[in-house]
């Protein structure tokens, strides 16, 4: 079972260097920054978290900026998004940021992505919230285009761009392994068709450990054998991570806080001591 770290990087906890240098000295495998682009203030879409959204949501860095200076200083610590909003994106600027992370990381990038739960916030995008699923697989499948033809085209009901030259291409063939967020219904069939690794939310629902065994039965039915499973943001607690893994997950990205610095490194410790009994 593979361990790794999340937290969302802002200018009000610690900087992405300084986690990402404490992550890869304590032997973990990973770290994951997630994103918002920006929060509206409507607050018309409810947090799928609770009630009263954190404010470390309205502050996150752009995370392919702070993934870049997390790789500057580390050596073979894996960096990955936990999600990057590729409904909100533009997919021929954001396959161009993927594979130069990838590249210059000499191929440590994983692409964590999801299609978002705040409306407002697709809407400023241009997105709409009814077709973001579509719009989703439509840009993954345009980047991975432009990762691995030299003379890429795309043309589908909500994405298209004419034949067109894009470099670097990514270290990591055919790309960098892709991670889906999410529980919902359709879910596990969208693992299935695009993606890498399932990666659902520590506590959003109590049928995930059930569903990693779905995913084996609906995996191979597509002829597609194992795909992982890793829990995201989990806490540091040795009996629910233990329980993970009986269910068949193949890795936990723990849950830092939104703290001081010296508050999360005494949490990246803590974990790093559960890490160590289930390894």
């Amino acid at each position: 079972m593979k361990f790794g770290a999340v937290i969302f990087p802002t200018d009000e906890t610690i900087d992405p260097a300084s986690m990402a240098r404490a992550t890869e000295e304590r032997g973990f495998d990973s770290l994951w920054f997630p994103e918002h682009t920006h929060i509206p203030t409507s607050r018309e879409t409810p947090w799928p978290g609770g009630r009263d959204l954190p404010r470390y949501y309205m502050r996150t860095y752009d995370p392919f900026v702070a993934l870049a200076v997390a790789s500057a200083i580390t050596t073979n610590l894996k960096l990955g998004t936990g999600i990057c909003l590729v409904v909100e994106r533009d997919p021929i600027v954001t396959a161009k940021e993927v594979a130069s992370l990838d590249r210059l990381s000499n191929g440590r990038f994983l692409f964590g992505i999801g299609a978002g739960w705040n409306v407002e916030e697709m809407r400023n995008h241009g997105t709409d919230p009814n077709t973001r699923f579509t719009l989703m697989e439509q840009r993954v499948e345009a980047m991975k285009k432009l990762w691995t033809e030299d003379e890429a085209e795309y043309k589908n009901s909500l994405v298209r761009f004419e034949r067109s030259f894009s470099w670097p291409k990514p270290v990591q063939t055919p790309n960098p392994p892709i991670y889906i967020g999410g529980d919902g219904p359709k879910t596990l069939d969208r693992v299935v068709r695009m993606a890498d690794v399932w990666m659902p939310i520590y506590g959003r629902s109590e049928r995930t450990a059930a569903r990693i065994k779905e995913l084996d039965t609906l995996s191979t039915a597509a002829g597609r054998g194992h795909i992982p499973t890793v829990i995201f943001a989990a806490p540091a607690d040795v009996k629910i991570v233990a329980e993970y893994q009986a269910a068949g997950a193949d890795g936990v990205l723990f849950a830092m806080p939104q703290s001081t610095p010296e508050k999360v490194l005494a949490h990246l410790d803590a974990c790093a001591v559960v890490a160590a009994q289930l390894t």
